[in-house]
């Protein structure tokens, strides 16, 4: 199963925010860390602000922070919120059925069984347990902000 973008960059938005506490961040901070584009980081932080992982303050000055302690921020459900479907193979898929087997077919229940071990394995997680590395993710990420990151 791959992730899409849309859920790594969900992803990588909470670890920022996680790093920075209750200071504020903005999207254009984190797009031009991550180099990701701008208008496409609007979209997640926007959905993830629907969802309140986060918290948007708007104005001069504005930003955002976490919406809640990084340990209440569950893997698995951002997971949920971030990703279009799990339909990892056609047959998942009610609107697109083209496979002739798929009424008869006993790998759908070991692919669905497999879909949902993967998100309960993401459910043991929280934003707290990625963020265990603190020091050296801090350094990593706010060291080339500044301007000494290395290609």
């Amino acid at each position: 199963m791959q992730l899409t973008l849309y859920t790594d960059y969900s992803l990588r938005v909470l670890v920022y925010l996680g790093l920075k506490g209750d200071d504020l961040a903005t999207i254009t901070e984190i797009a031009d860390h991550f180099g990701i584009s701008r208008n496409h980081l609007v979209k997640v932080v926007h959905n993830l602000a629907n969802h309140d992982f986060i918290q948007t303050v708007r104005g001069k000055g504005g930003g955002m922070r976490l919406a809640r302690s990084p340990d209440l921020v569950n893997i698995g459900d951002v997971v949920r919120h971030t990703e279009p479907n799990f339909n990892i193979v056609e047959c998942f898929d009610m609107d697109n059925q083209g496979c002739s087997i798929t009424p008869i077919c006993k790998l759908k229940g070991a692919l669905h069984r497999a879909s949902r071990s993967f998100l309960g394995v993401l459910d043991e997680y929280t934003l707290a347990d990625v963020l265990q590395n603190r020091d050296e993710l801090s350094r990593i990420i706010f060291m080339e902000n500044t301007g000494t990151r290395s290609s």
